[in-house]
């Protein structure tokens, strides 16, 4: 056996031996917590005794022994040569004097065997022996003075033998030593480290591995043999600890173990039943020996170690006692409810509400497991249908941090009672916001109208009187989200550079968004107005539409929307009660100010939601960031973002929000020609509901672009106008958000229907967001496709413009491609064939291939080179000094799409001979002649593209 840090005690031990060989008696006690190694010293100094001729008697005390009377005593004459020492039973000695001369006897004989040869007589865990036992070695260490005879004893500290004589009297033996043994300290756990071929010079290891074992060689060495092994090592030996110290201190521990970090010493008593006293005693004991540092276990293996010990009825009944304690005592609700959940128990009348307010903690910091968990055992233990169905709409909530399609699952029950008219008019806030928030329009109407026939509403304080229940606080937006969508009004007065007076949430030119999003937007977060006046209106409007909270702001051209979305998005943190928030901002910003930034923010979440172990939550906003990056016309990303979603959450059967997932990823393979794929997506079962929820809207849209595209076009025409029904019904008939009269239109085209097809394009022109680029880009290429040649180019030219504002560049390379096609009419095929290679590029960047393939048969899979073979770029044309300064661009542009000089004076305030100035510099420095030649992509030429303007 090698020791470590053992030198000093070695040394008064080898004196012991010196001095009892030389014939001076010696009593040496070595004492210390459990695992200490007392044993294998005691053993080792006997080894070597007996290697020099003594002879050694061995006895242990144990705790199935203790009871026995003269058990260890028996053993020590058991080990002796027979005969030489005298027999021992209980019977021996009946009375005291009759004890006293055999007590004599044995002393006699000992002193007779040390006369001959050196006698060691070693007895381990003296606090585990027998009363007479101990009063014979007493007897003998009183009357040995002048005999080779070593008598050696071992203790565990704060386990000392229940007689106090012993103790005393072994103090005052003049030959009588104690040792007592120390915890190892660092340099001794790197030594043992180091023996063990580990790192020493690891002084983080060390660290750990101290911290871990408490200096306890045995648990030390467990430890180190465990980074070699399977790691069974250490929970033996923790066992091993706690047997050696007896059933009070293993039931103590288990009582610590179900505590877990919670415990005091009167708790832990009260939970065994065990006096205070003696709980303190066993604590101490334990954090001696290196298990327990205060009241919780040092190394998470050896809590496990010793629950894995306990029974399962036992632990059971252990955690509901514990969780009784915790509750009386007061303690947090999360505390309880772990006991709770351990013992699967709810029986307390308590125990429901306290399982219910836990959940609420723990979702609050992210634990959604555990709240899951607490909900669920709340919602088995509960009797009440009301609070049922509450639960259930909770379990919904919580579950959708790790799983959108069981989070809808869980409202199949509430909805059911409601369509049984049981539900119960508190369930339905809870449930109506749920549902909103997961795109479930009709079902949210009808949860809300049942609300509103129950005559029945929750009965708040203070500020909350003041709140339109159930949905206020939903919204990112509650200045302008509160009221219901009225009719589209026609551009002219949309564009009076002012938001109508009097509409509710209107705000005048020049209002802060921090003003107008701050004040509102976190207080409805927080249950308290911005200020009576505002309340008092709040108090007066009607409660919103469910569909509402899906619709996005007016676009203003002064991007105020956007502005306040990022205003809103930058103070906000993610959180089960601003998730819904969020996501709006992100689809606000998404289609009022383009989708480049959207796409960021959505990354941006998606990276805190990991951060914060809410997979669910990184699905929505990867959802997001596939609409958004389809938005951009990037159908590669956005393919691998949706497959993406998909794939992190595969259980899709049954899920309307994976659905609308599934919708971006056909309308990303439909856009680059992969049909094939695009239709195996569509053939998989759709959840039912779908037509009620805003994502059947989004898969009614894709499978509409997939029958275009695979020229089924009367069933691309009903997928729209069922589009339309639905969205007029809901009254959020907004372009921006789904252009549906765009897929109507162009499947009455193909089908010949020009004059109807006209007239759905008039209507979507005539909306109030027909000013935003990108609705004003699709529809007048819509209606360019049903005009007369010239008047096409004109149109199709400013659609180029306006798409390539809006960012979105299939579009654009679409829209391109009929300009082309335009030119190529008009005769120009020099003009057409530079903007076929310029869509052509687009689309391939897009990932466009059947665009690739109408624009220039036969070079869908050629390089990006082979199109330039047909004619040189405009790019080729310029001296390579040469550069369009910013106002040239803008004059050149305007030129390309066929804006006379004075109306390109107009547009840029300036003169019509400042006009005639720039476009004499334009020709000169592209080295062309007349404004048909000008390069109807000279804007895309240069390290930028011209501003908004």
């Amino acid at each position: 056996m090698v020791f470590t840090d053992r030198e000093n005690e070695f040394a008064m031990l080898e004196s012991a031996l010196a001095d009892f060989r030389a014939g001076n008696a010696r009593v040496v006690l070595v004492e210390g917590a459990v695992g200490c190694g007392k044993s294998e010293l005691a053993d080792t100094v006997a080894e070597r005794a007996a290697g020099s001729g003594a002879l050694v008697l061995r006895a242990i005390g144990t705790e199935a022994e203790r009871e026995l009377p003269l058990g260890v005593l028996g053993q020590l004459a058991a080990a002796a040569p027979p005969g030489t020492l005298p027999p021992v039973t209980p019977e021996t000695g009946d009375g005291a004097a009759a004890r006293i001369e055999a007590m004599q006897a044995f002393c006699a004989a000992v002193h007779r065997l040390g006369a001959t040869t050196p006698v060691v007589i070693c007895v381990d865990d003296l606090h585990l022996v027998d009363d007479l036992s101990s009063r014979y070695l007493l007897h003998l260490a009183r009357r040995t003075r002048r005999a080779r005879v070593l008598l050696l004893l071992t203790e565990t500290v704060h386990e000392r033998s229940d007689d106090p004589v012993l103790g005393t009297e072994l103090l005052r033996n003049p030959h009588f030593t104690r040792l007592r043994l120390e915890p190892l300290g660092p340099a001794a756990v790197a030594a043992v480290l180091a023996r063990g071929g580990a790192a020493a010079d690891d002084e983080e290891l060390v660290a750990q591995l101290h911290h871990a074992s408490g200096g306890n060689p045995l648990l030390l060495r467990a430890l180190v043999d465990d980074r070699r092994g399977p790691g069974l090592a250490f929970p033996q030996a923790v066992l091993a600890c706690l047997y050696r110290c007896g059933q009070t201190t293993t039931e103590l521990a288990g009582a610590l173990a179900v505590l877990d970090g919670h415990a005091t010493a009167e708790r832990a008593a009260e939970l065994t039943g065990i006096p205070t006293a003696t709980a303190a005693r066993t604590i101490a004991a334990l954090n001696s020996a290196g298990l327990l540092d205060g009241t919780a276990f040092r190394h998470p293996a050896a809590r496990l170690a010793v629950l894995d010990r306990i029974p399962d009825e036992e632990a059971a009944a252990l955690h509901r006692r514990a969780a009784a304690l915790a509750h009386r005592a007061g303690a947090p609700a999360t505390e309880v409810a772990d006991h709770l959940l351990a013992a699967h128990h709810v029986a307390e009348d308590w125990a429901v509400v306290t399982l219910r307010a836990a959940a609420d903690r723990l979702l609050a910091d992210g634990a959604a497991e555990r709240a899951t968990a607490c909900l669920q055992l709340a919602h088995a233990g509960s009797a009440d249908d009301t609070e049922k169905t509450i639960l259930r709409t909770a379990l919904a909530a919580a579950a959708w941090r790790d799983d959108p399609a069981a989070a809808e699952r869980h409202l199949d029950a509430p909805l059911a009672t409601l369509r049984t008219r049981r539900l119960p008019p508190a369930a339905t806030a809870p449930l109506a916001r749920l549902l909103v928030a997961q795109g479930r329009i009709d079902e949210a109407t009808e949860v809300l109208e049942h609300h509103a026939a129950s005559g029945e509403a929750p009965q708040p304080t203070g500020w909350d009187t003041l709140r339109d229940a159930p949905l206020d606080g939903l919204s990112a937006f509650p200045q302008w989200s509160g009221r219901a969508a009225v009719p589209d009004e026609p551009p002219a007065k949309q564009h009076a550079g002012r938001r109508p007076a009097g509409r509710p949430g209107a705000a005048a030119v020049g209002t802060a968004p921090a003003e107008a999003l701050r004040g509102r937007a976190f207080n409805a977060q927080h249950r308290t107005p911005s200020w009576p006046a505002e309340a008092a209106r709040r108090t007066e409007r009607p409660a919103p539409s469910p569909a509402v909270f899906w619709a996005v702001p007016e676009y203003e051209r002064d991007g105020s929307a956007g502005e306040a979305a990022e205003l809103f998005l930058r103070g906000t943190t993610l959180a089960d009660a601003t998730l819904a928030p969020i996501v709006q901002a992100l689809r606000t910003l998404l289609h009022t100010d383009g989708p480049l930034r959207a796409v960021s923010w959505c990354q941006a979440f998606m990276d805190e939601a990991a951060r914060r172990g809410a997979p669910g939550w990184r699905a929505v906003f990867g959802a997001l960031r596939a609409e958004a990056l389809l938005r951009q016309g990037d159908l590669t990303g956005a393919e691998a973002q949706a497959a993406a979603v998909l794939e992190e959450v595969p259980q899709r059967g049954g899920s309307l929000f994976l659905t609308g997932v599934s919708a971006t990823l056909i309308r990303a393979r439909t856009a680059m020609g992969r049909h094939d794929e695009a239709a195996r997506e569509l053939s998989k079962p759709v959840p039912e509901g779908l037509s009620g929820s805003y994502h059947g809207l989004n898969f009614l849209r894709a499978r509409g672009q997939y029958h275009l595209a695979t020229h089924r076009f009367h069933a691309a025409l009903g997928d729209f106008l069922d589009i339309g029904r639905t969205m007029r019904r809901w009254n959020l008939d907004r372009p921006l958000l789904l252009p549906w009269r765009a897929g109507a239109a162009e499947a009455l085209l193909h089908l010949g229907e020009a004059h109807q097809a006209s007239r759905f394009v008039a209507d979507q022109l005539a909306t109030r967001d027909a000013g935003h680029p990108w609705v004003s880009g699709i529809s007048l290429r819509l209606r360019a496709a049903t005009s007369e040649p010239k008047e096409r180019q004109v149109l199709l030219a400013r659609a180029v413009d306006d798409l390539r504002r809006s960012g979105d560049r299939c579009e654009l390379a679409r829209t391109m491609a009929d300009l082309g096609q335009a030119f190529k009419e008009l005769g120009e095929p020099g003009r057409a064939n530079m903007v076929n290679r310029r869509a052509w590029h687009l689309a391939k960047e897009c990932g466009a291939d059947a665009l690739r393939e109408r624009i220039l048969p036969g070079h869908a899979g050629a390089a990006a080179g082979a199109p330039d073979e047909a004619a040189p770029e405009a790019a080729d044309r310029l001296d390579p000094d040469a550069r369009l300064s910013e106002s040239e661009k803008r004059v050149a542009m305007l030129a390309v799409h066929g804006h006379t000089n004075r109306e390109i004076a107009s547009k840029l305030y300036i003169t019509v001979s400042t006009v005639e100035q720039h476009l004499t510099r334009v020709y000169r420095k592209l080295k062309i002649t007349r404004r048909q030649e000008l390069p109807v992509d000279l804007q895309l030429i240069g390290s930028q593209e011209i501003a908004w303007t």
